[in-house]
C-alpha cells in the first residue's frame, strides 16, 4: 500500500496505545469511502472484506479496489456473491460461514496456500436482531457468528498478515445498550434481540483493542468502527413496520435525518484500514473518519464510545473466553506460546435449546 503523497508507512512507527481523542483527518460523517481513498494507491494489495458483498461491505469493496487492491470476499452464499460483484474483477469469492468454525479454519487454510500477504482484513459480516437461534453447543447467533467467528478467522490468519497490516472490526453505537453479559453471554435466561446484537457490538470493540495490545511488534494494528446510522440488508430481521417507530425512517419512508448512504457508511472502515494518520496508532474505536471521542450522551445518533467497549480488562477477559470457546490463540500474551490449545468444535455441531432454532440465521 502506497500513498501518492509523501508518508510514513504504518511499519515506520513505534507501537504505542492510542487514546480515544479526535485527530483531524480532514474528513467528516458525509465523506465516501472514494474520499479517503483519494490520495491512497493501493495497487498491489491484497485485502479481504467479510460481508464484502452486500450493504456497507460491498461498497468498501468496490472503493478498494478502485484504488487498485485485490479484494478477497469470503461469502456464505457464493453464487450469490458473485453475483453482486460482478464487474468488479479485482474482486474474488470463497465460501466461508462464520457460523461454522470448520468452515472458518477451511476458507483460511486454502487463504494461507495462496502465499499472500494480508495487508487489509475487515470484518464487517453479522446479524442485526434476529430471532432467537443457537449455533453449535447453544451459542447465541450475534455473539458466534458476529464476534467469535471473526476471532477464529483472525487466529487461522495470523501467519498471512504483513507487517503493518490492519484488522478493522466493524461495530456500532449499538454497543451503547449493553456491556458484555458476563454472567449470560448466550442469553439461556431469557432472549432480547436488541440486547444481543448490543453485546455483539461491544464484543467487536473489545476484539479490537486487544489484538492490538497482543500484535506485538510486528503484528497487525486493529481497530474498531462505528459505520454510522444506515438503512442496509443488514436490518432484514426487522419488520419495516417497525422502521419508524424506530426512527429509521420518516412517515413517507425516507432515511431519517442523519442517516448515511452505503457509500459514507463504508467510508469509516476504509479510512481506519488505510490512512498514514493513523501510522503508530492502533486499538482505537472510530467513527466518522477520525477516532471517537468518549460519549457524552446516551444519544446513539450523537455517537462516541462507552467505556466498557474500550475497557483493556474486559478486552483481555473477552479474549480468554473466547479463546476456550474457540479452541485457538494466536496471540499469546507475555510468557506465553502460540498455538491452538485444542481443536475446535464446529459451531453447527449441537441443536439449540429453549425451542430456538438451529443454525445460522439467514
Amino acid at each position: 500500500m502506497t500513498t501518492r503523497q509523501t508518508t510514513r508507512t504504518p511499519q515506520q512507527t513505534a507501537r504505542q496505545t492510542t487514546r480515544q481523542q479526535r485527530i483531524g483527518s480532514g474528513f467528516h460523517a458525509r465523506s465516501t469511502a472514494d474520499d479517503v481513498l483519494a490520495d491512497i494507491d493501493l495497487t498491489g494489495t491484497t485485502a479481504l472484506v467479510t460481508g464484502g458483498s452486500s450493504g456497507l461491505g460491498l461498497e468498501a469493496t468496490r472503493a478498494l479496489a478502485r484504488a487498485g487492491a485485490r479484494v478477497v470476499v469470503p461469502a456464505r452464499r457464493p453464487a450469490e456473491a458473485r453475483e453482486a460483484l460482478r464487474g468488479i474483477a479485482a474482486a474474488e469469492v470463497h465460501p466461508l460461514d462464520l457460523a461454522d468454525l470448520e468452515s472458518v479454519r477451511v476458507f483460511a487454510e486454502r487463504f494461507l496456500e495462496t502465499g499472500r500477504p494480508l495487508r487489509i482484513l475487515i470484518n464487517g459480516a453479522g446479524v442485526m436482531a434476529c430471532p432467537e437461534t443457537r449455533v453449535g453447543p447453544g451459542w447465541e447467533a450475534h455473539f458466534a457468528i458476529n464476534h467469535l467467528g471473526h476471532f477464529a478467522l483472525v487466529q487461522h490468519l495470523r501467519p498471512a498478515f504483513a507487517p503493518g497490516a490492519r484488522v478493522v472490526s466493524v461495530a456500532s453505537s449499538g454497543h451503547f445498550l449493553s456491556d458484555i453479559r458476563w454472567h449470560d453471554l448466550h442469553f439461556r435466561t431469557g432472549y432480547d434481540r436488541w440486547l444481543a446484537y448490543a453485546q455483539s457490538k461491544t464484543a467487536n470493540a473489545l476484539f479490537a483493542l486487544r489484538l492490538d495490545t497482543l500484535g506485538g511488534e510486528r503484528g497487525p494494528r486493529a481497530f474498531a468502527v462505528h459505520p454510522g446510522s444506515i438503512l442496509t440488508p443488514l436490518q432484514r430481521h426487522v419488520p419495516r413496520e417497525q422502521w419508524a417507530a424506530l426512527g429509521w425512517v420518516t412517515p413517507d419512508g425516507q432515511p431519517a435525518e442523519g442517516f448515511k448512504t452505503p457509500r459514507q457508511g463504508a467510508a469509516t472502515a476504509v479510512w481506519a484500514a488505510t490512512s498514514p494518520l493513523l501510522a503508530g496508532h492502533g486499538g482505537a474505536y472510530c467513527q466518522d473518519c477520525d477516532i471517537a471521542e468518549p460519549a457524552t450522551t446516551d444519544d446513539m445518533l450523537v455517537g462516541g464510545v462507552k467505556p466498557w467497549a474500550v475497557d483493556p480488562a474486559a478486552a483481555a477477559r473477552l479474549w480468554e473466553i473466547s479463546s476456550e470457546l474457540t479452541g485457538l490463540d494466536a496471540f499469546p500474551g507475555p510468557g506465553e506460546g502460540a498455538g491452538q490449545r485444542s481443536r475446535p468444535r464446529g459451531f453447527n455441531g449441537v441443536a439449540g435449546s429453549s425451542g430456538a432454532r438451529s443454525g445460522a440465521p439467514a
